[in-house]
Order: C-alpha cells, then structure tokens, then sequence
C-alpha cells in the first residue's frame, strides 16, 4: 500500500540517517530490502517496513549477489565513508552497470569530496559547521538538539527527497545517477529562512537575540510548578490574547511586545505568574492550544495526548510499545500499518530466491 508500491529500494545496512531514508520510503508503500550483519540489532522502529537480508560484504559471491539484488531495485541507499563501497565492489559504476537506471543514494557527513570528506563525525559536529548549533541556545552556551537536525532532518530525509526525485528523472531518461547527500549540506538547508532573514540585516548572529530564538517574552519556555509549558504567541492578536489570559494585560510592562528593551523584564514578569501554577492549571487557561501555548510533554505523555490520540499521531508497536505513525497521509493511495523491524538475515531466503527465479543462473546458493 501507499503511493510508492512497486518501488524497490536496497539498503547497505548503517545506522541514523540511512535508516531513516530507508524507513520513509518502506512507510510509503516501497519495497526495502536491508543487507544486515548477523549480529546487529534492529531499531524497532527505524527498521520497520523492511526485509532483511543476511549477506558478507568481504565476500565476492555475497557480493554478487548484492549486485544481483541492486539489479532488480530502482535505487541504492549507503552511508559508508567516501571510496569504501567502490572498494567492496559496490560502488556507482558496478552498481549503474547492473541497472543503467538505478539511483545511488550516498550519505555521508561532510560530502563526497572536499578538505573533510575522510573526516569523521556525528550530528552535532556537522551543525556545529553549519550554523545550526550556534544559533540554538541560551545567551551562554549552545543546547544540543538531540541528533534531529544533521542526521534525520537535514540527513535522512533529504536522502530520501534527493532518490524520489532521481528516481521520477530516471522514469524519462532511462538513465540512473548518484545522489550525494551530505548531513552538513542538509543541516545548512534546514537553516535556509533564518540565513535569509540574517541577510535582510533583520538577524543577529549573537544566540538567543531574536524573535524565534528565545529572547522574545512570546517565543520561549517557561517553568511551571510542576514542568513546563511552550509559548509562541507571535502574532499581536495571539498576544494580547495571552497576557489576558496571563492577568498582565493591564501592566504597563507589556504594552509593545516588540519592545526589544523591556524582553529581558517581560520574560522575568511572566516566569514569575507561570511559575505560580501548576503545568495543568495553565492547559485549563489555555485550552486547545490557545493564544499558542501548550504544554511541554514527555514522549511518553505525547503518546497518551487528546490531540495525538484523536489523530492517531502514534500507532501500537507489535509486541508492545509504541511508534509514530508513518506521515504524511494520502487521500487516493493510503498507508499500510508499518511491519515490525525484521530480524536480521529473516528474508535472505526469500528474496535471494526472487532474484534467482528472474536470472536463470543465480550466483549464490540458498543456505
């Protein structure tokens, strides 16, 4: 089910963005086929949709077979370093050999090439590069942003905007191509509106001096009794709505929302009345999310919300638990209910028998 049913896509194992990738495209409706060490162990979420495949990568014949795999996909997804894939026998060239019209996607940290393409790295020093890490925090120091930005956001998913994309000019040359997708250039792309507004002169590079930053009193976090609560009444109806419901309207203090002076005094005015109150006395003033302001829930207590529960938001896991449903949602060609992440090596059998039911002489022996 779902808008990209007949899509085959095999994944080269990997960890964080790759994964990623591999899970949106199986959540909308592909085919994803995962090579997998036997001794790893599956995310259950990141590695649902899947099949798995158990193959040895040092190995010529297991090689082959990759190869024969890839040559029935539409695309190619790894995120190993820069020149490791051509040195396994599984680079673009031998991969475009095997299917002229098949699309590598390549991700990695710092690119294909460049002064760090060997360098190595995680999330939080490819936004550090990019601007992103820097810009978030107090006036003091940087706050890490769990790793969303580099590996899932600026990673992950334009992975899998970048393989769409080729995958639909392919449909009309008939001719495959690379994707080199890096988590640095990815980050920098999700940055896109705050590096325009710094162009316009309307941004200071100094954290935590602008409006969607936290310096604004209507842009922030603030400490309840009991937890917190998320504000971000930026428009001036929102806000007067919000310092009404607050019981500050009358105060001279909060005439201009947009006296940039007087932030410092508003948000201390306003830490002072939420801290006050319970996190469950400010939902009951605000109800629904008005004047922009919700409460700051756990992930656990995301799970359990009205407003996720009504939307189905998040579905339960086979076996316990629960994960975000697959998004976004389509009118003409819904979504299936994800598959559990499989065990490692569970369809090696199956798949390598496809494989040899289309290629009359199969290069791999079914264990």
């Amino acid at each position: 089910m779902g808008p990209l049913a007949g899509i085959r896509v095999l994944e080269l194992g990997g960890k964080g963005p790759v994964p990623m990738c591999g899970m949106l495209l199986g959540d909308l409706g592909a085919d994803v086929i995962r090579i997998d060490r036997p001794e790893e162990v599956p995310n259950p979420v990141l590695n649902r949709n899947r099949r798995s495949i158990s193959l040895n990568l040092k190995s010529p014949e297991d090689i082959q077979a990759a190869l024969d795999v890839a040559a029935t996909c539409d695309a190619v997804l790894e995120g190993f370093r820069p020149g490791v894939t051509e040195r396994l026998g599984l680079g673009p060239q031998r991969l475009l050999e095997a299917q002229p019209r098949i699309v590598v996607g390549r991700m990695t940290g710092w690119g294909q090439d460049g002064p760090w393409a060997q360098s190595p790295g995680h999330d939080i020093n490819y936004i550090s590069s990019s601007g992103v890490l820097h810009a978030i925090g107090t006036d003091q120091d940087p706050v890490v942003p769990l790793n969303l930005v580099a590996d899932m956001g600026g990673g992950g998913m334009l992975l899998a905007v970048g393989v769409l994309a080729a995958i639909l000019e392919a449909r009309s040359s008939g001719q495959g191509q690379v994707i080199d997708a890096a988590m640095v250039d990815g980050s920098a792309s999700l940055m896109a509106m705050m590096y325009g507004v710094l162009a316009a002169g309307n941004w200071s590079d100094q954290r935590a001096a602008n409006r969607l930053d936290g310096a604004a009193p209507y842009y922030g976090v603030y400490r309840c009794a009991d937890g917190h609560v998320a504000v971000g009444c930026v428009e001036p109806k929102f806000w007067a709505d919000f310092i009404e419901r607050m019981g500050v309207a009358s105060e001279d203090l909060f005439a201009d929302q947009d006296d940039r002076s007087r932030w410092p005094q508003m948000k201390s005015r306003l830490a002072e009345v939420f801290a006050a109150h319970s996190r469950e006395h400010w939902v009951d003033t605000f109800p629904e999310g008005r004047a922009c302001v919700t409460p700051v829930l756990s992930m656990t207590e995301s799970i359990n919300a009205p407003e996720n529960v009504a939307r189905a938001t998040f579905a339960p896991m086979p076996g316990g638990g629960h994960w975000p449903a697959p998004a976004p949602r389509f009118s003409r060609t819904p979504l299936g209910s994800p598959s559990p992440a499989p065990t490692p090596g569970e369809h090696t059998a199956n798949v390598l028998a496809e494989i040899a039911g289309s290629n009359s002489t199969p290069t791999r022996r079914l264990s």
